[in-house]
């Protein structure tokens, strides 16, 4: 092994340095001295090249150009914006398999950079080397057109609040310019934009009001680009906005007798919608043949003993709700009238009998389950108060006329009997 002194490192160092440097010299400078002799010995008329400016989209290809007026046989040489040479004539000087020489003729030479990136940005010179030296550069300039720009939630959309979205487009050259659209119409948003060298990203950020109507309500993010030839990148988002839930017990109609089945439905709404429901009856137990699906309570077989207040419960993050339910089970009972004993002379008729539904008398409150509460008969109060009526007419009529006829046969009987004493 050979020990190397700090100074001799240094020193083979920067040989290694020289020597790199030179070789970059005589890459560089061996063509163009080739290239000014050969000028100096070309007395040709003058000869003048020209260039043409390039616009391509990233990943795609460039053609670039450079026109000939003249020539007669001079070198050209064509350089990338670092200045290395990429054709000495038709030679490919530089090892990037992306350029191509595609023609050469005494008019047009025209090479092709395939998969352009931001990177090949800059000005490529056409030079012709005569007794002068003629050069024009043909500027290439890549677009990057975005890509459908995405939302983020900054801020839940919470009824009563407000909600914070943000449209992004990552990345885009010349910057891309962002709008929000409802229903139409253009939604202001602050727009915020980033240099990221060559490239831009941009935000746009909307505050907007929201209540329980606006869950799902359609918002556009729109991305305008000169390079999407007046087409747009869109980006579609449905508005969540959260709220508690509401409950409401769908119940059957009629009256209720024993035997019958009975099925309550609990419709709820929220967002996020509750999965938990809660059924329970208040101040007791749910019946045996109570059964629960979901959000459906069905209880088979009624009788009295199952009369009281039923309770659907649900809950989520953001409230909880409750809806009630009294349930009244009847039973039938048959309810004679009879009529009054009326003369021979006058006939009268008699009410049929009538059929009364007779429920529980008292059961509890569900807004005070401590409280009682009176309980109202199913059967319509005008039917009874006519029955009523015609009773208590009938019996008025009956002693009317029992009136009247003992009134009547009493004055008969004294205008007799002074008759009798003349005889």
């Amino acid at each position: 092994m050979t020990l190397i002194s700090p100074g001799k490192r240094n020193t083979q160092e920067d040989q290694r340095g020289i020597s790199t440097m030179a070789l970059s010299v005589w890459n560089y400078c061996v063509p163009l001295a080739i290239i000014t002799a050969a000028c100096l010995v070309n007395t040709a008329r003058c000869q003048a090249v020209q260039a043409e400016n390039v616009t391509v989209l990233e990943g795609g290809t460039a053609q670039i150009s450079c026109r000939l007026q003249n020539y007669d046989g001079s070198i050209v040489v064509i350089q990338n914006p670092r200045r290395q040479t990429l054709f000495f004539n038709g030679t490919r000087a530089l090892k990037d398999d992306r350029f191509q020489m595609v023609l050469f003729t005494q008019r047009l030479v025209r090479i092709t950079l395939t998969n352009v990136s931001v990177s090949d940005e800059g000005g490529y010179f056409c030079q012709l080397y005569t007794d002068a030296t003629h050069h024009q550069v043909a500027t290439l300039s890549v677009s990057v057109p975005p890509e459908t720009p995405t939302v983020e939630v900054k801020q839940e959309a919470v009824e009563g609040g407000e909600a914070e979205l943000t449209c992004v487009s990552p990345r885009s050259k010349p910057a891309t310019t962002l709008r929000w659209m409802r229903n139409g119409r253009e939604i202001p948003g602050v727009v915020s934009q980033q240099d990221n060298g060559k490239t831009f990203s941009v935000s746009s950020t909307i505050r907007i009001p929201v209540e329980r109507k606006d869950n799902g309500a359609a918002l556009n993010c729109e991305a305008i680009h000169p390079a999407l030839s007046g087409q747009k990148r869109v980006r579609h988002y449905r508005l969540d906005v959260y709220f508690a839930p509401t409950v409401r017990i769908v119940s059957p109609t009629g009256i209720l007798r024993e035997g019958d089945s009975l099925s309550l439905t609990c419709s709820i709404t929220g967002n996020p919608l509750p999965r938990d429901i809660t059924w329970s009856k208040i101040n007791d137990t749910l019946p045996e043949r109570a059964e629960i699906s979901g959000p459906t309570l069905q209880i088979s077989r009624l009788s009295q003993s199952h009369n009281g207040t039923y309770l659907c419960q649900a809950q989520n993050n953001y409230g909880r709700a409750a809806d009630h339910y009294t349930l009244l089970v009847y039973e039938n009972v048959s309810v004679t009238t009879m009529a009054p004993t009326t003369p021979p002379t006058q006939p009268t008729s008699t009410p049929p009998t009538t059929s009364l539904l007779k429920p529980k008398s008292r059961f509890l409150d569900p807004e005070d389950p401590g409280a009682v509460v009176e309980t109202h008969s199913a059967v319509p109060y005008a039917v009874i108060g006519g029955v009523l009526a015609l009773l208590v007419f009938t019996v008025i009529c009956v002693l009317i006329v029992t009136i009247w006829c003992s009134v009547r046969q009493k004055g008969s009987y004294r205008t007799r009997e002074p008759i009798l004493a003349w005889y």
